[in-house]
């Protein structure tokens, strides 16, 4: 049916896929296997410490994922941080949980299949296969033993076990399957008559009084966020024309100078190293056997023979000393700074690390540098490009020093004819002002000194499109509940709106009742009710949300007879009736589609359970 083929398109299957998001997608390789120093304890559960330093990672997780929502924009401002936080803790407490019972119902694994998951990590794959470099640098970056990542192992994998123990083991009947297939697909044939409210609000009166008494009754309603009324301009590079346009000869010379030097700073380096630890012997030990080993390779002994005899990397001894996958970060700054400093062929004196002293060889290929000429259009361009970027950061410092000493925004828009001061009232953090939206300029608008009361013109905000924004907030209105005055209008016209409903409805009861009892060509031809075949529907097919609120919430009509009640539109009544109701028995369902359905609400239930799960452990548990 193709309504199940739209099935994961529609609002259950947005449902279900935010409940069936795994738990181990929340953070990488590198946040569940963080085996090392735990900082500041966040939580103890049972016991057991969750860090600072984990709960970090998975809010930011949570909130690198909210940010990516497009109705979010990439603005932190607009999430609720506290929230975040709260929901990752919660997760880490219930995984903490989890490990902690299933270490006490024996679920575990064995060193084979230990081994067998780590080999199938991809990060520690090269060509398809285990690399036992990729592993050790990975151990290294992380600060790691492979007995306490092998620990982490074991752990996560007995809590994935249990976890999947719960889930999927879910059971689910074919009534509740039948129910889901309804939701998604039941088809609603509806009629349709509308009323205006105009004729109505006519001769509705409302008093003070009653306004009075509808606004201490709903002062849930009249709460504001903060805002702020504000005056500002924008510079943009694009507005600005550079005086001295022109590239000379000097300046193409110095651009392709630079670019020849990072040119060659960006080949590719081939390193060696010898790394002799100190494991077995003190560091004063470990730095004379390195200048040794340095001393006998510049006597004449080759890198190879020096790194097979004397290295302690196992990886890279049998190789001469190669590092594969030599990435800077792996071994130090200090390791990377003899790198760089190391002619091509030459051999550096002996480099200390956190992992002991290394001798390193550096070869770099040879590349063929591009001409003067082939580069003369893209160094004249960028040459071009930078020349107008100083000039724009030139004019901006200039313009801030006068907007700031004379606390007025006037003068930017003097200096540059094609910009003007704007101004925006009642501006908060979810404004889509383009230019007030921007994260830097929010962070200003709505800064502790403007909340205590500072009128002044800021000094220059840099924009995320490269523009630049000078603000002056002339009011700042605090968070609260709006005062009656201001809220008197709109609450006199919700009572104007909810009478003039009511006055409609009231004139339509008679003919309501009467669709209860009589068929509805009957009520139809005794009311001359303008009724209009509006089609059939399924949820989630483009029907007014009241509209569609009303129609399937009524019961199923008998034959020949409608189901009928009201919805309430702005300044409109609508009487909203069903006329025929057609469900699908699953035993009709091409089978692939029931299958699908199943595994979906199956999963479902799963998740639920293991929720469940979590919360009876949470009950039971000492959180401190």
């Amino acid at each position: 049916m193709e309504s199940f083929r739209t099935l994961i398109r529609g609002w259950f299957g947005k449902v279900l896929l935010v409940l069936f998001l795994a738990p181990f997608a929340v953070v990488g390789i590198e946040g569940y296997f963080s085996g090392g120093q735990k900082a500041d304890v966040a939580k103890t559960v049972n016991g057991q410490d969750i860090s600072k330093k984990e709960l970090e990672t998975v809010t930011k997780s949570y909130t690198d994922q909210l940010l990516a929502n497009p109705s979010v924009h990439g603005d932190e401002s607009l999430l609720n941080k506290e929230f975040i936080a709260n929901k990752a803790l919660d997760y880490l407490i219930s995984q903490s949980l989890l490990r902690q019972q299933a270490d006490k119902l024996g679920v575990t694994l064995s060193d084979t299949q230990i081994e067998q998951k780590i080999a199938q990590i991809p990060a520690f794959q090269e060509n398809g296969k285990f690399s036992n470099n990729l592993y050790a640098n990975y151990l290294r970056s992380q600060g790691l033993t492979s007995q306490a990542f092998i620990q982490n192992i074991r752990q996560d994998f007995a809590l994935s076990i249990l976890s999947s123990t719960i889930s999927d083991n879910a059971l689910i009947s074919k009534s509740d399957i039948q129910q889901i297939a309804n939701l998604q697909s039941e088809q609603r044939e509806l009629f349709l008559s509308s009323v205006k409210l105009d004729d109505y609000k006519a001769n509705v009166k409302v008093t003070n009084q009653e306004i009075a008494d509808y606004y201490n009754k709903h002062l849930n309603k009249f709460k504001q966020v903060a805002a702020v009324d504000v005056d500002y301009v924008v510079l943009s590079p694009a507005t600005l024309t550079q005086p001295n346009a022109a590239v000379s000869d000097a300046e193409l010379n110095q651009a392709y100078a630079q670019f020849v030097e990072k040119y060659k700073q960006n080949l590719k380096h081939d390193v060696k190293h010898i790394l002799i630890t100190t494991d077995s012997r003190s560091p004063e030990q470990a730095a004379t056997l390195a200048n040794e080993v340095y001393a006998k390779i510049q006597a004449g002994m080759t890198f190879a023979q020096a790194a097979a005899q004397y290295s302690e990397d196992p990886d890279s001894k049998a190789k001469g000393g190669a590092l594969a996958a030599y990435a800077p970060g792996v071994f130090g700054a200090d390791f990377d700074k003899a790198v760089a400093s190391t002619a091509n062929g030459q051999v550096a004196k002996p480099v200390k690390t956190e992992f002991g002293y290394h001798i390193i060889e550096v070869n770099t290929p040879a590349g063929t540098i591009p001409s003067l000429e082939s580069k003369k259009a893209e160094l004249t361009a960028e040459v071009l490009k930078n020349k107008s970027a100083n000039y724009f950061s030139d004019t901006v410092n200039s313009l801030n020093d006068q907007v700031v000493n004379s606390d007025s925004l006037d003068v930017v828009a003097q200096a540059v004819k094609t910009v003007q001061v704007q101004s925006a009232k009642n501006v908060n953090l979810a404004t889509t002002n383009p230019v007030l939206a921007d994260p830097a300029v929010k962070t200003k608008l709505f800064a502790e000194d403007i909340k205590n009361g500072n009128t002044t013109a800021s000094g220059n905000i840099q924009t995320a499109n490269g523009d630049v924004v000078w603000i002056k907030v002339r009011k700042y209105h605090p968070a609260g509940t709006q005062p009656l005055a201001q809220a008197t209008a709109r609450v006199k016209a919700q009572l104007i709106e909810q009478k003039a409903f009511d006055a409609a409805h009231a004139k339509l009861n008679a003919m309501i009742e009467d669709f209860k009892k009589l068929p509805a060509q009957a009520v139809t031809a005794k009311y001359q009710s303008n009724f209009v075949h509006a089609g059939t529907f399924t949820r989630s097919q483009g029907l007014k949300r009241e509209i569609e609120r009303a129609a399937f919430s009524q019961p199923v009509p008998k034959a020949g007879m409608w189901s009928v009640t009201t919805a309430k539109l702005p300044d409109e009544l609508v009487v909203v009736a069903v006329a025929n109701v057609k469900k699908v028995d699953i035993a009709q369902m091409n089978p692939a589609e029931v299958q699908q359905l199943t595994q979906m609400y199956q999963k479902f239930r799963g998740e639920q359970l293991l929720d469940d799960y979590s919360r009876y452990l949470k009950s039971q548990a000492k959180i401190k």
